[in-house]
């Protein structure tokens, strides 16, 4: 049995962690391993580096580093394969076949494919077209359906809510308003975990159209009470009541739309009305750097082996999933297209409010 794989999207850590348990999984068996560099570009190219070589001594002591060995990209989609054209243009074409008859010709006998709601679609695509795959998700973000969490969410969860906790301090010695915004893209899992976690005084998420005069309501509540500062965290894809999301680059060949300037946004506004001082901070790619936490190491190689199994298994069109406590499996076709977001019943909201959380309605 050969084993490619391939890590797709944006990084999360924990995806060297994932890559070690498959290597070593598949070591046990008898199994090979390679690896294809940047996503599916490996397949399409013959040059030195495509398809790495994967043994025990390639994946040792990478279990507590971030980002992935084997490179990853969010434009290499091997439907809609960007190409440039002999005018300068750049055309989307479908080129899975041509990567199709790559994996023949390389002789792989399974794909684990590693990624989140958009590289598991792909990777199902792939599915049938021929290619026998297992899914892996992958996200800080912990929007795939299917799965109670996504290995990189937590590490990105501690990571802003450290940021937060040093962010009150220089806040409440201004007296300033600062509006944090973080990653999450359509789903407030990061935001919601972090502002409560991190106390914020306002959470605004993309489940919950927020009324920009709540918000204002609120810091000068919190002003009335002696409390002159405060601390707003903005998803990046919270947006308000009526309105739309703001995006820093629209969607274009090769590229998806990039979400960003929420922070900036509600920052003036809170300004305009109360008269405070604010500043408005991005976390940004903060959030997919450094080692993983403990939950997000186990997590990942638990799923990097479990996957192996499900190749053992011939479980093709699967994905693994976290079913606390253990980890299982769920087809892709329940999985892809179905983003998890946060519940509006979920505990967790009703904790915040409890706790005099403004959630922007």
């Amino acid at each position: 049995m050969r084993i490619a794989i391939s890590t797709g999207g944006g990084d999360a850590p924990g995806l060297n962690a994932v890559i070690r348990a498959v290597v070593l999984s598949a070591h046990q068996r008898g199994w090979e391993t390679v690896g294809i560099s940047r996503g599916y570009d490996g397949l399409f190219s013959d040059l030195p580096g495509g398809l790495i070589p994967l043994g025990p001594d390639q994946v040792r002591g990478i279990t507590h580093l971030g980002g992935t060995i084997l490179g990853t990209t969010n434009r290499g989609n091997p439907f809609e394969w960007p190409r440039l054209q002999a005018d300068g243009s750049i055309v989307e074409e479908d080129c899975s076949d041509e990567l199709l008859v790559s994996f023949r010709r390389h002789q792989l006998d399974a794909l684990v494919a590693i990624g989140g709601d958009g590289s598991l679609g792909i990777a199902h695509r792939l599915f049938l077209k021929g290619i026998p795959v297992v899914g892996v998700p992958k996200t800080i973000d912990n929007d795939v359906w299917g799965t109670e969490a996504t290995f990189g969410f937590d590490t990105a969860v501690s990571t802003a809510t450290d940021a937060l906790d040093k962010i009150h301090t220089t806040a409440e010695s201004h007296d300033r308003v600062f509006v944090v915004e973080l990653m999450g893209r359509y789903a407030g899992w990061i935001a919601l975990h972090s502002g409560l976690s991190g106390s914020a005084d306002v959470i605004l998420i993309p489940e919950i159209p927020f009324d920009i005069e709540r918000v204002c309501a609120k810091i000068v509540e919190r002003e009335r009470r002696g409390r002159r500062f405060s601390i707003v965290v903005a998803a990046e894809g919270a947006r308000p009541a009526g309105g739309q999301i703001v995006l820093r680059e629209r969607r274009a060949v090769g590229r998806a739309e990039r979400l960003g300037g929420i922070a900036e946004a509600v920052g003036a506004a809170i300004e305009e009305r109360t008269g405070k001082e604010v500043r408005s901070l991005v976390l940004g790619h903060l959030q997919r750097g450094g080692s993983p936490t403990t939950f997000d190491r186990l997590l990942a190689l638990r799923f990097g082996s479990a996957a192996v199994r499900a190749v053992a298994a011939g479980d093709f069109g699967s994905c693994v999933v976290y079913a606390p406590p253990n980890v299982s499996r769920l087809p892709l076709t329940d999985i892809i297209g179905r983003p998890k977001l946060v519940p509006l019943d979920s505990g967790i909201i009703m904790t915040a409010r409890s706790l005099g959380i403004c959630m922007g309605d």
